[in-house]
């Protein structure tokens, strides 16, 4: 948020702060759920660029379409396992997963 937005929405009574901290997450689990992120948002950005389709992964994965739309959308019913499989699944090696999990979104944080 820039800052200008910020310093209106305070002059206003509104408080701005983290989803981590709305949430009241540890830094360990703001980690956790950053991290999810950039592996499902890792997962779908190498699904597209194979051109398949969330069904065509979900196939070879043997899993459903929903399932993959929740893996992308980094869902807490989604393992990191699961989300490792299927990007590696899509050809990514240990190094390119490494690089996503290196990744700062602030998303969680």
């Amino acid at each position: 948020m820039n800052k200008v937005k910020q310093k209106r929405l305070e002059a206003k009574g509104w408080r701005v702060g983290t989803a981590s901290t709305f949430l009241g997450l540890s830094p360990e689990e703001a980690a956790l759920v950053e991290m999810k992120v950039n592996l499902g948002q890792a997962l779908r950005a190498r699904r597209e660029a194979r051109g398949l389709s969330q069904l065509a992964l979900a196939k070879r994965l043997r899993s459903s379409q929903s399932r993959v739309a929740k893996m992308e959308a980094a869902d807490r019913t989604v393992s990191i396992d699961l989300l490792l499989r299927g990007l590696v699944m899509l050809g990514a090696r240990p190094r390119d997963i490494a690089r996503v999990l290196g990744r700062a979104t602030g998303a969680a944080a």
